[in-house]
């Protein structure tokens, strides 16, 4: 038996952890105060090891009968073992206990979202909340129940009451940015994060989403102010970096970007994200080696990040190596078969390469995917066109217009191809209904057949139409 002497001396999780051990290894029963328990039972759950932490919860209670967080665990236990029945019978034991205790309904409530009952899990969340010390950590599992059940104005109501409680809680800030972003409410998002920042100037996340919101309305400039000055406060702040070397690529400061993505790597190891993102400004700036050199790199570190193999592709196409970018573009394909832009690459090289078939078939899948690619519709109509298959290419844009009725690119192709195919009177009157959608627009038929602009009907019309 351990002597009268041996007693808890420190509250270390470790020195508990390693007291209960040595318990079990001489076949003892030491004694252990509520929180030296409570302790080893987080050790074990968060090992993973629920065999053990049940087991010591059983030592606990025979041990404290009366300390209602023990009952509060093991339902939580069976609730990871998915035992509903049994974490409802630990929390009814723990209720009798302590009817105030507000964990027992913060995990009733935890108990009822997982059963996807929402709103019997907010009945038992708003209970805890009434009743808890800690309230913003409850608003928050809140939040979720409402983020779940698809309202997220709700769920912004509560985020808001959480930062009142507690300014530092930076889960709620995080998680407000993306209910914003939701309800596609940047503007209240902004007006949100000025307003907290001028309570608290120093909060790097709010300076950080701030900055987001920014981003997502294409305010590249003040984005990247937000986003140094939430580096300004905390300097090692990587996603900060990331998000404003984008936001200067946006801006086509290309150089200024790479810089400050290769500042992330002072902060935390490189990944694919950040690479891909290098390569994408290198490509920009047509350094197809150095931008090559990154998406391989990308690709090492992920080999399923599609746009990393893409982008190889697209290096290659850029140098008119047609046949070897097929083969990456197909990469990318393999990991995203529903992308248009990875389609749409693979008929324009395959059209290079003079694969007519191919090209079509390909072309047709991008329209699929995305019919309201009005640049598609020229192309694929271009590629008929130059395969000398103009009524194939009649038929292509008028389906494209069908798709985008107020584009006037489309009707403007569509009078070239009616006039090469002789269909003088239709291309006629398919050119007033150009100028109608927009007559500025006209020089585009002279761009794509310079000879018409000696037609002198032509000008007739286009002239007409403008008194």
């Amino acid at each position: 038996m351990e002597d009268d002497f041996d007693f808890e001396f420190s509250e270390d999780p470790k020195l508990s952890v390693e007291r209960y051990e040595e318990m079990l290894r001489n076949h003892d029963q030491y004694f252990f105060d509520a929180l030296a328990f409570e302790n080893i039972i987080d050790y074990y759950m968060d090992k993973g090891d629920q065999l053990k932490a049940m087991q010591v919860i059983e030592y606990a209670v025979k041990q404290h009968p009366y300390a209602t967080i023990f009952h509060i665990k093991k339902a939580q236990l069976h609730l990871f073992a998915n035992e509903v029945e049994q974490a409802f019978e630990s929390l009814e034991k723990a209720e009798l206990l302590e009817p105030s205790d507000a964990d027992v309904y913060l995990v009733k409530g935890n108990i009822f979202e997982s059963l996807e009952r929402h709103e019997e899990a907010l009945e038992y969340l708003k209970k805890a909340l009434e009743l808890a010390d800690a309230k913003d950590e409850v608003l928050m599992q809140i939040v979720f129940v409402y983020q779940n059940m698809g309202d997220y104005e709700q769920a912004v109501a509560y985020l808001k009451q959480c930062l009142e409680i507690n300014m530092e809680n930076q889960d709620a800030l995080y998680e407000l940015a993306f209910c914003y972003d939701v309800l596609d409410k940047q503007e209240e998002s902004i007006q949100f994060y000025q307003q907290f920042i001028d309570n608290d100037p120093y909060s790097f996340a709010a300076w950080y989403n701030l900055g987001n919101a920014y981003h997502k309305l294409e305010l590249y400039e003040k984005a990247i102010d937000a986003y140094d000055y939430a580096i300004l406060i905390k300097d090692n702040f990587a996603s900060a970096y990331f998000n404003k070397g984008h936001a200067l690529s946006q801006l086509n400061r290309h150089q200024e970007a790479i810089n400050v993505y290769r500042e992330t790597f002072e902060y935390e190891a490189p990944n694919a994200d950040v690479y891909c993102a290098i390569g994408e400004c290198y490509e920009k700036l047509q350094r197809m080696d150095d931008a090559r050199s990154y998406y391989k790199k990308a690709v090492k570190m992920d080999p399923k990040m599609a746009d990393a193999w893409f982008g190889i592709g697209a290096t290659l196409e850029f140098e008119e190596r047609y046949f070897e970018s097929l083969h990456f573009f197909k990469k990318a394909l393999d990991l995203d078969n529903e992308n248009p832009d990875f389609w749409y690459a693979i008929a324009d090289a395959h059209f290079k390469l003079g694969n007519f078939e191919e090209s079509n078939a390909a072309y047709d899948k991008v329209l699929d995917l995305d019919p309201l690619d009005v640049d598609a519709w020229l192309d694929y109509a271009g590629m008929a066109f130059t395969a000398q298959d103009c009524k194939r290419s009649i038929e292509i844009v008028s389906e494209g217009i069908k798709n985008n009725p107020d584009f006037a690119d489309l009707y403007y192709r569509l009078v070239a191809y009616l006039l090469v195919d002789g269909q003088y009177n239709e291309a006629l009157a398919q050119l007033q209904t150009a100028l109608s959608v927009d007559a500025n627009k006209h020089y585009l038929l002279f761009e794509y057949l310079p000879q018409l602009e000696n037609n002198q009907t032509i000008w007739d019309v286009i002239k007409g139409f403008h008194k």
